[in-house]
């Protein structure tokens, strides 16, 4: 791209000869706007639209020529774990030589290994292994990034983790948005004792993050072999009672109508959804619930049963996908990857992957006022790409076509 001319008038940024994909939701399609411009002041979208119709005054400032490349929204990662300490490349090994899920448990692996890794490592040194797995998230345009705990299990480690990704933050010129997870698996100490941890979680856990604004939202595990519907309603309730907006993972390896929980209590989001039926899509649509897809996990494990995408769309739920980044299930950091699988697996189309990584995954973080399309008054978070089409980025496979990466304005 090439700079015309260098006059900063009030902040104002302007990329003209561009082709945009607004994604706005009163368009058809990806809102395609073939010879468009988009201006920028103070870090916000002032115009986003037909080059010819564009105001005068949006020329005033500083001109970059797109040169006929296509802008997007930035893209939005909006389930991720991506805090953690160490790996699990061990366990992908027992599991390729035969070893079953409980026999990699007995030998010290699972969710519980994790727990281990992030309970011995300082702030710093999560802060330190994690920010290689958000380089390589912001080096494929994305400016937004949702992180969740859940590997801490106790106060202190929850807190801890919970500090690492809002640093994260600081540390790049990226949106991070921060999950309490401590409802995602029953630590060593717990014994056995789900409802008794649950308890811990509601009573302890949750006030202690809220008190120091550490999340934004509150995430929790329903499945047979974490929690059950009933206890997941006591977290739940306990969010709702802190002012915090709540999002399960769902119905993924067995339908416990976790869609339908989330649904009851309008969730932002409901995230795997392989098992979930048709009262639970029907519940999610009333509710206005997203659906995150995570075709990284359902890969990476071999799950053969797919989420029903086609009763999603025809209900008209609205779809997110997401990498699902996280050490045991899904050691994804690329969301053009994930586009591709989300495509390829399970039949979702070049509109539906690009919205749900743009205005469905800020849906699904609650953020749809602030970014995920190219409106005018949302932050100016931008992904300029070498393509001639946009099915290119859901196309390609370990290719990635960014031209540059404009996170609130710069």
């Amino acid at each position: 791209m090439a700079v015309e001319s260098k006059n900063p008038a009030g902040g104002l940024r302007l990329w003209r000869n561009a082709r945009l994909a607004t994604m706005a939701e009163n368009s058809a399609g990806l809102g395609i706007v073939e010879q468009g411009a988009l201006a920028a002041r103070d870090g916000r979208i002032v115009y986003a639209g037909s080059q010819s119709e564009m105001p005068s005054a949006f020329a005033q400032g500083e001109i970059i020529d797109c040169e006929g490349r296509w802008i997007t929204p930035g893209l939005i990662d909006c389930h991720t774990h991506l805090v953690h300490a160490g790996n699990r490349a061990n366990e992908f090994e027992m599991r390729l030589a035969g070893a079953t899920y409980e026999e990699v448990a007995r030998a010290g692996g699972g969710i519980v290994s994790s727990v281990r890794s992030l309970r011995a490592a300082s702030e710093g040194d999560l802060v330190a292994q994690t920010l290689p797995r958000l380089n390589a998230l912001i080096a494929e345009g994305v400016t937004t990034v949702e992180i969740k705990s859940g590997y801490g299990l106790d106060l202190d480690n929850e807190k801890k983790s919970l500090r690492a990704a809002r640093q994260l933050g600081n540390e790049r010129p990226v949106t991070v948005r921060t999950t309490c997870l401590a409802a995602h698996a029953l630590p060593p100490e717990a014994k056995g004792d789900k409802d008794a941890f649950i308890d811990l979680v509601a009573k302890t856990i949750l006030p202690g993050v809220a008190a120091e604004g550490l999340a934004d939202a509150v995430d929790g595990f329903c499945e047979g072999i974490a929690f059950s519907p009933e206890q997941m309603s006591r977290v739940f309730d306990k969010a709702k009672a802190l002012g915090l907006p709540v999002k399960l993972h769902a119905d993924q390896l067995s339908n416990l109508h976790g869609a339908e929980l989330a649904a009851r209590y309008h969730a932002l989001s409901a995230d795997h959804l392989e098992y979930t039926d048709e009262a639970g899509a029907m519940a999610m649509a009333k509710a206005g619930t997203v659906a995150t897809i995570l075709p990284g996990a359902y890969y990476f494990i071999r799950e053969t049963k797919k989420p029903p995408i086609a009763l999603f769309r025809q209900l008209g739920v609205k779809m997110a996908v997401a990498t699902d980044n996280n050490p045991g299930t899904s050691p994804l950091t690329s969301l053009l990857l994930t586009m591709n699988m989300a495509a390829t697996l399970f039949g979702m189309t070049v509109d539906e992957c690009l919205a749900g990584v743009t205005r469905e995954a800020a849906r699904a973080l609650g953020l749809l006022e602030e970014t995920g399309t190219l409106v005018s008054g949302k932050s100016a978070d931008l992904a300029i790409w070498d393509i001639e089409r946009p099915a290119e980025l859901v196309y390609r496979m370990g290719f990635n076509p960014l031209h540059a990466r404009i996170w609130r304005g710069q």
